[in-house]
């Protein structure tokens, strides 16, 4: 397994590069994101003397909770900030975000470009709401404002380009058509705050949610009356989840009960792996779009884990 130290700044989100096999977006925030500073990192997989390299670091004035790269441009991240603001950086320049929008009126919690038409990329803040972005315009095309509450989670989905979904605070998940300012779908989908969802990459009708409630839920759009599957096994909150994009049946969760857990739902017993080699909250969680089994995680004890793992396998081995 590789490590990387956030040497001060504790991890919120990551994502791996749509374009390279060997780099990691990182989104960190000093002082656990309650105050002070925030940092971007880049970061290289490929093994040297020293493990993994750091290609690029940004300091911002606030923390950074979210990042995604851009689906249309390689050396392009777009990442969500404590203040409000979005930020687009550029990896081949040294200092600068290239674009700064801040509109959002609280937090900006997430951030998640557009994976078919490319063009442009939605946000989810503590103020309730959506905004859908285009990176050449200064100003949003679209508020989307039904939540009651935060927003934690934006998604697109990869099958439409005009679909994305949102997880809120209110205990909902809704779906939304991007040129409709009206949400198609609101799911009650827990008892208590949903902070992370994902679309499956092989079923185009189903969407994974994560809630303070502990439980992972699969949900099927043309049945939203009740969920197809509920996953317990965590100990606190869930705070992301990602479906792999290798296996429709494997799911990853990230939780402050300091653990990832892996599940297969094609399985009687589906938790097959737990990865517990974190000391603090683990916020972030991907998989490797280019290398089947390649994981990587964040956390709150200023970690980077990186590791191949076997997700088929019907025993847990835990991650040391």
């Amino acid at each position: 397994m590789l490590r990387f130290r956030t040497e001060g700044y504790n991890g919120y989100s990551l994502q791996f590069s749509p374009f390279f096999d060997n780099k990691i977006s990182c989104a960190t925030a000093a002082n656990f994101g309650l105050v002070g500073n925030g940092r971007l990192f880049i970061l290289n997989t490929d093994v040297g003397p020293n493990g993994v390299k750091i290609e690029r670091i940004y300091d911002t004035r606030d923390g950074l909770f979210d990042c995604s790269w851009s689906e249309v441009n390689e050396n392009q991240v777009v990442t969500a900030s404590g203040d409000g603001s979005i930020m687009l950086w550029d990896i081949t320049l040294m200092e600068f975000p290239i674009k700064k929008w801040k509109e959002h009126r609280k937090e900006v919690f997430s951030v998640h470009w557009n994976l078919i038409k490319k063009d442009s990329f939605i946000s989810g803040s503590w103020d309730n709401t959506i905004r859908l972005w285009r990176p050449e315009i200064s100003q949003s095309l679209s508020e989307f404002s039904e939540h009651t509450a935060c927003v934690y989670s934006t998604i697109w989905s990869p099958y439409n380009p005009d679909v994305f979904g949102s997880a809120s605070g209110d205990n909902t998940f809704k779906i939304w058509d991007a040129k409709v300012s009206r949400s198609a779908l609101t799911i009650l989908a827990h008892s208590n705050e949903v902070l992370s969802l994902d679309w499956n990459k092989y079923q185009e009708n189903v969407i994974v949610t994560g809630s303070v409630d502990r439980t992972l839920k699969v949900w099927d759009l043309r049945f939203p009356d009740r969920e197809i599957n509920c996953l317990r096994g965590h100990q606190y909150a869930i705070r992301r989840v990602k479906c792999s994009p290798h296996d429709g049946n494997i799911i990853a969760s990230a939780s402050y009960d300091m653990t990832m857990k892996l599940w297969n739902t094609a399985l009687n017993d589906p938790l097959v792996e737990i990865h517990d080699a974190h000391t603090e909250f683990v916020l972030g969680v991907d998989f490797n779009l280019y290398i089947e089994g390649q994981i990587s995680t964040s956390s709150w004890d200023e970690h980077v884990h990186i590791w191949n793992s076997d997700p088929l396998m019907k025993r847990i081995t835990p991650m040391t």
